[in-house]
C-alpha cells in the first residue's frame, strides 16, 4: 500500500510517503500557509508526487495531523456560538466550579469568564428536566421554546449551537430532540449536543466540552472539507483520516462532527513518531521532545505505553475538556521563538513566534525580530547553505543584525546574547519536562530523550544535560517524525458511560450489561467505516476513586464476564496505581467506579523500517570544518567543529562532539562532552560522557 502522512505545524508542513510493499520512504517539507493550511498541505502533496514521479491516484491513504482546532482555541478565533440549556442553569459556563487557575494570585486570567466560549446573551433557556439515576422525565422538553431560540439565534447570525441539558449522559433523548428541532428551523447551522461529545457526569466540564466543539466546529469542518476538495482536485483518490488527541485516527466525517477530538492532533502524532523511532533501538522509557518553529511538545512513554491524561489534566487554553487525550505538555518554544527585553528589564524568549511569515530574520522574508533560529545561525550551529537540504539559504548578516540589536539592549556581545537566548529556551523546555516527570514521581535520568521536530535535535543534547538524561535518540528523519507518526497508528474510537458503583455494593449484572452496551455502540460506529467485529480490538477501562475523592485514576478492566474475582484484581490495580501516583493508598476504604470506558481499534497500514545507515567512512561524510560556540565549564568558547552529512555517516562509527550533523529536515548538534553513533537502524544515538 502507498501511504502519505501530512503534519501541519506552525512554521512548516511535513510530508512522508511510504510504500509498504517496497519499503520505500520519501520526505518533503514546505512552508505552512497560515491563512489556510490546507493550501500549503495540498501544494506539498502535489510537489511530493511530482518530484518523485508518484501517481496520486495510486495513493491508498492520506493521514493528516492538524493544529486548526488547537489554534482556534489558543487564539480564541472560533465561531459565534449559541447555547440552549435548562431553565435556571444559564450561567454554568461562567460559574464553573469556583476555581481559580492560580490560587494565590490577585491578578489572573480566568478564561471561561474573561473569554467565554458562549457569550451570555446567546445562552437560551428552556424547560426540561430528567432525574437521576435512571433518567425519569420530571419535566418534558418545551419544544416551542427550542424553536424560538433557534429563530432568535438565526436572526443574531449565530454560526454554531450547542445543546446542553442536565443528566443527558443518562438519557440523551431531550438533547437529540432539541438538535432535530434546531436543524428543522436553522438547517445550515453547526449543531452539537453534550451527550454526543462527552456523555459523562460533571455538568460544567461536559457543557464546556460541548461548547468547545461548537466553537471550533465550523472552522474545522470547513478546513476538512477544503482539504478533501483539494485532494480531489489534485487527483488523489485516497481515504482521508485525521489524527485525534487519543493517539488514533478517525474518518474525516467523524472529525467534521466532533472536531473537539483533534485538540492535540499534531502533538499526538509526534509522540507516536518518537515511540516508533525509539522502538527501532529497543527503548521503552522515553521522553519525546518535539520542537518545531512555534512550540515544543513533551510526551512520556513508560514501558512502551504512552501516558494518558486524567480528567484533572485535560485542559486546553485554560478550558476543561472531557475527551480522551495523551498526556502532552505544550509550551511556546521553538526555532521561531522571539527574544526580547520586557518592561522590567528581564531577558525573555517566547512564547511569541515569528512563524513562517515573516519568520526569522535569517529567512530573508522581512523578519526584524531576533529568534532562536537567528541565534543558532550566529553561533555556527546552522549551516546557511544547507538549510532544508540546500533548498533554502539562510542570511547570516540579517541574523547578526537582529541579534546585535538585542545585544546592544543587554550590554553583551552577539555571541553571549545568542547563547543566552538558547540557555533561556532550553531551561524553559527542561522545566516543561520536569512538570511531566519529576512532579509525577518519575526520574528523567532513567529515560531516553527522543529529539524530533525541525529544532528538537538542535537543542536535545543540551536539554538532556540539564536533566542528567544520559541518552538522546535522533530518529532517521526528525523533522518529519510527526508525519511518520501518523503512519504508525490505527483507527481508534472511545466510548464512555457513567456508572457510579461502590466496591462494597457492586451490581455485576449491571456492570456487565453496561460494558456490552458500550461494545455494541463501538461495533456500530466501526461498521459505518467498513469494519466488522472480528477486525476490532477492544480494551476496557474504568475511572476509579476512593469514595469522596474529587478525581479519578484510570484502571484497566478484564475482558469477558466480570465477577467478584475479576473485581478483586481491579481494586488491587487501583490501590497500586494510587500508591504510585500519590505515595499512599487506603486498603480499607471503599472504591467507587465513576465511569467505565471502552476503546476500540481497527488496524491500519503502517510505515516500515527505515533503510539502514550507510557503510562509508566518517571522513567521506565530513563536509567541512567551521567555527561554533559552546559554553563549557561556564565559559563561552569557539570550537573548530566538523559538519557531517547524516545520510553518509557509517553505522557503528562513534564520533565526538563538538560536531554538527546536517540533513534535509533538521540539524543535529553534538556538544562538547557528547559522543554520537549512527545505529544500523538509522537512529543517531547521542550519549553524554561516553
Amino acid at each position: 500500500m502507498q501511504l502519505i502522512g501530512v503534519d501541519v505545524g506552525g512554521t512548516f508542513t511535513d510530508l512522508v510517503f511510504t510504500d509498504t510493499d517496497r519499503g520505500a520512504t520519501l520526505i518533503h517539507k514546505v512552508p505552512t500557509t497560515p491563512e489556510d493550511p490546507s493550501v500549503g498541505a495540498i501544494a506539498g502533496l502535489r510537489e511530493l508526487c511530482a518530484r518523485n514521479h508518484l501517481d496520486p491516484t495510486a495513493i491508498d491513504h492520506v493521514f493528516h495531523g492538524t493544529t486548526i482546532a488547537t489554534n482556534a482555541v489558543l487564539e480564541h478565533d472560533g465561531a459565534k456560538v449559541g447555547m440552549i440549556t435548562n431553565h435556571g442553569y444559564r450561567d454554568i459556563l461562567h460559574i464553573g466550579r469556583h476555581q481559580r487557575p492560580q490560587n494565590y494570585s490577585i491578578m489572573q486570567d480566568i478564561p471561561w469568564q474573561n473569554r467565554p466560549l458562549v457569550r451570555r446573551r446567546y445562552r437560551a433557556v428552556v424547560r426540561e428536566r430528567l432525574a437521576p439515576p435512571r433518567g425519569e422525565v420530571l419535566e418534558p422538553l418545551d419544544e416551542d421554546a427550542v424553536r424560538q431560540a433557534a429563530h432568535a439565534f438565526k436572526a443574531e447570525g449565530i454560526e454554531a449551537i450547542t445543546v446542553c441539558f442536565l443528566f443527558s449522559y443518562i438519557d440523551p433523548r431531550h438533547e437529540e430532540r432539541a438538535r432535530q428541532i434546531v436543524l428543522e428551523e436553522f438547517p445550515e447551522v453547526f449543531v452539537t449536543t453534550s451527550a454526543a461529545v462527552a456523555p459523562q457526569f460533571r455538568e460544567f466540564e461536559r457543557f464546556t466540552t460541548a461548547a468547545m466543539n461548537a466553537f471550533i466546529g465550523p472552522k474545522v469542518r470547513g478546513y476538512v472539507q477544503n482539504f478533501a476538495t483539494g485532494l480531489d482536485q489534485a487527483k488523489f483518490s485516497a481515504d482521508l483520516h485525521i489524527m485525534g488527541s487519543n493517539g488514533g485516527v478517525a474518518t474525516a466525517a467523524m472529525i467534521a462532527e466532533r472536531p473537539v477530538l483533534t485538540l492535540l492532533s499534531g502533538p499526538a502524532a509526534g509522540v507516536l513518531g518518537g515511540l516508533w523511532a525509539a522502538s527501532l533501538s529497543a527503548r521503552q522509557r522515553l521522553i519525546t521532545f518535539d520542537v518545531g518553529g512555534t512550540s515544543a511538545d513533551i510526551g512520556i512513554v513508560v514501558d512502551g505505553r504512552v501516558s494518558e491524561a486524567t480528567a484533572r489534566d485535560t485542559w486546553i487554553g485554560g478550558y476543561p475538556v472531557l475527551v480522551p487525550m495523551m498526556d502532552i505538555n505544550s509550551i511556546g518554544a521553538g526555532g521561531g521563538s522571539i527574544a526580547y527585553v520586557d518592561r522590567g528589564g528581564a531577558y525573555r524568549v517566547g512564547p511569541q513566534s515569528a512563524g513562517s511569515r515573516p519568520g526569522p530574520a535569517a529567512y530573508g522574508l522581512g523578519g526584524e525580530r531576533p529568534t532562536v533560529t537567528d541565534a543558532n545561525l550566529v553561533l555556527g550551529r546552522l549551516d546557511p547553505a544547507n538549510f532544508l537540504g540546500g533548498e533554502m539559504t539562510l542570511d547570516p548578516n540579517a541574523a547578526r543584525r537582529v541579534i546585535g540589536g538585542l545585544a546592544n539592549q543587554l550590554g553583551l556581545d552577539e555571541w553571549e546574547t545568542a547563547e543566552g537566548m538558547l540557555t533561556i529556551l532550553n531551561s524553559n523546555m527542561a522545566n516543561a519536562i520536569r512538570s511531566r516527570t519529576v512532579q509525577k514521581g518519575l526520574d528523567p535520568r532513567g529515560f531516553s530523550l527522543v529529539a524530533l521536530g525541525g529544532a528538537g535535535p538542535l537543542h536535545g543534547a543540551e536539554v538532556a544535560a540539564m536533566l542528567d538524561i544520559p541518552e538522546v535518540i535522533v530518529p532517521p528523519h526528525p523533522g518529519i517524525t510527526s508525519a511518520a507518526g501518523l503512519l504508525t497508528t490505527d483507527l481508534k474510537y472511545d466510548a464512555v458511560k457513567t456508572e457510579f458503583q461502590v466496591s462494597d455494593a457492586i451490581d455485576t449484572a449491571k456492570l456487565n450489561a453496561d460494558f456490552r452496551w458500550l461494545e455494541q455502540h463501538l461495533i456500530a460506529q466501526f461498521a459505518v467505516d467498513g469494519f466488522d467485529r472480528d477486525q476490532l480490538g477492544l480494551v476496557r477501562a474504568g475511572d476509579l476513586r476512593y469514595v469522596g475523592q474529587g478525581y479519578e485514576l484510570g484502571v484497566e478492566f478484564p475482558q469477558g464476564t466480570i465477577d467478584e474475582a475479576a473485581l478483586a484484581d481491579v481494586w488491587q490495580a487501583f490501590q497500586s496505581q494510587h500508591q504510585s501516583e500519590y505515595g499512599h493508598f487506603f486498603p480499607d476504604s471503599p472504591v467507587e467506579i465513576v465511569n467505565i470506558r471502552l476503546t476500540g481499534t481497527a488496524t491500519m497500514p503502517k510505515i516500515g523500517r527505515p533503510a539502514s545507515a550507510g557503510a562509508g567512512s566518517l571522513a567521506a561524510a565530513k563536509l567541512r570544518v567551521g567555527s561554533c560556540s559552546f559554553r563549557v565549564d561556564g565559559r563561552l568558547a569557539r570550537f573548530d567543529t566538523p559538519y557531517y552529512r547524516r545520510e553518509a555517516i557509517p553505522a557503528n562509527s562513534p564520533f565526538e562532539g563538538p560536531a554538527v550533523v546536517l540533513q534535509h529536515d533538521t540539524t543535529t548538534v553534538v556538544p562538547p562532552g557528547w559522543t554520537a553513533t549512527a545505529e544500523t537502524n538509522s537512529n543517531l544515538i547521542l550519549k553524554h560522557g561516553a
